[in-house]
């Protein structure tokens, strides 16, 4: 396929998946039901954060987030008491447990207490127009204080070769905003232009169909290829593509 014909195709698809009824089974609605920037944030990273496996066990365990939480999700982080964290030790999602979750509290009460909140943390490390580093920033903030040494498989570091899907995924949450009602778009530091693309199982499979991907693995140097394709596509918001990919992989098996 040629460049205009795929950019073509893929601007299609895009157009098609980005809409607001994308998020009746998506993860996204987690954070669709705040508005406090805060609240968002939060509920965003800790969606994202479990967002592997089944679509609608994700958006369930998700939502029990919200609640254990009291459904204030910053409130919480800021003004939480030991025995208000107490009910989180029950909290299950894969891998993802009690323990993690409680450490995750622990790290981003720090995170707003101490570094100036997320948006912070992550425009402050950006490097030659990637989030890279952002991400890599981010982590050590997280744990830079007591936590249990077992949440650390559960954010990933593009630095130490992963391609943290999940991150990507969060970034594009808080970042795009192209007023069509899916993306939130609240962070303002952040370009579009920065963003790389989560890549998954189902999107490496469509990047590596139509060409824009060669490298067999999904980690950080696939992502790093895929961002240089996506880029020459559109370099202002090259993520958009992925509602593309991700939809041509799970809705249509392309």
């Amino acid at each position: 396929m040629h460049t205009a014909d795929l950019q073509s195709f893929l601007d299609e698809k895009a157009d098609y998946y980005n809409q607001p009824v994308f998020i009746e089974t998506d993860p996204l609605q987690i954070p669709h039901q705040f508005s406090v920037k805060e609240d968002i944030e939060i509920a965003g990273l800790l969606s994202a954060t479990i967002a592997w496996g089944n679509r609608k066990m994700i958006i369930k365990n998700a939502q029990r987030m919200m609640e254990l939480m009291g459904n204030s999700p910053y409130d919480f982080v800021r003004s939480h008491t030991d025995d208000q964290l107490k009910p989180l030790d029950n909290f299950v999602h894969r891998t993802f447990n009690g323990v993690d979750f409680i450490s995750f509290i622990k790290g981003l009460n720090h995170i707003y207490s101490n570094c100036g909140g997320l948006e912070v943390v992550f425009a402050q490390h950006q490097q030659d127009n990637y989030l890279h580093h952002s991400i890599h920033a981010f982590k050590n903030k997280l744990f830079e204080i007591p936590h249990a040494k077992r949440s650390h498989k559960h954010v990933a570091d593009p630095l130490a070769g992963s391609a943290a899907k999940r991150l990507h995924l969060f970034l594009r949450w808080m970042v795009r905003n192209d007023h069509k009602g899916v993306d939130l778009g609240i962070w303002k530091s952040i370009p579009s232009s920065s963003l790389s693309c989560p890549l998954d199982v189902h999107s490496g499979k469509v990047a590596r169909k139509l060409g824009l991907l060669t490298r067999s693995q999904n980690d950080f140097k696939a992502v790093q290829e895929l961002d240089v394709n996506l880029r020459k596509l559109d370099p202002i918001d090259p993520v958009k593509y992925d509602f593309a990919l991700f939809g041509l992989g799970v809705f249509e098996s392309f």
